[in-house]
């Protein structure tokens, strides 16, 4: 059974940091590229970060590009996200989502529970 669990959010103050993680397992974690994507307050989902499948590639939405990194580490089976510089709009709750393929540009098949972020002073 694949599972996908967040950890890592919380309440931080603009211009802080945080380290979300999502520990996979149930599957192959080496062979499927990997997400993470946010919901704020009363918004739709938006992607914010993507890693292929051995994590050589990443990309970012503009919102978040330079502020935050996305890595994968294949021995914990263990994605990550590190967001420095963080400001109000960050807040949401971040998703780790599995591309049902190696590359971000497939689907997304499998989903955390989230964990949430909140930027405020």
């Amino acid at each position: 059974e694949v599972q996908l669990v967040e950890s890592g959010g919380g309440l931080v103050q603009p211009g802080g940091s945080l380290r979300l993680s999502c520990a996979a397992s149930g599957f192959t974690f080496s062979a499927n590229a990997m997400s993470w994507v946010r919901q704020a307050p009363g918004k739709g989902l938006e992607w914010v970060s993507s890693s292929n499948y051995q994590g050589g590639r990443t990309a970012y939405s503009d919102s978040v590009k330079g502020r935050f990194t996305i890595s994968r580490d294949a021995a914990e089976n263990t994605l990550y996200l590190q967001m420095n510089s963080l400001k109000p709009e960050d807040t949401a709750v971040y998703y780790c989502a599995r591309n049902w393929g190696s590359s971000w540009f497939s689907g997304y098949d499998y989903w955390g529970q989230g964990t949430q972020v909140t930027v405020s002073s």
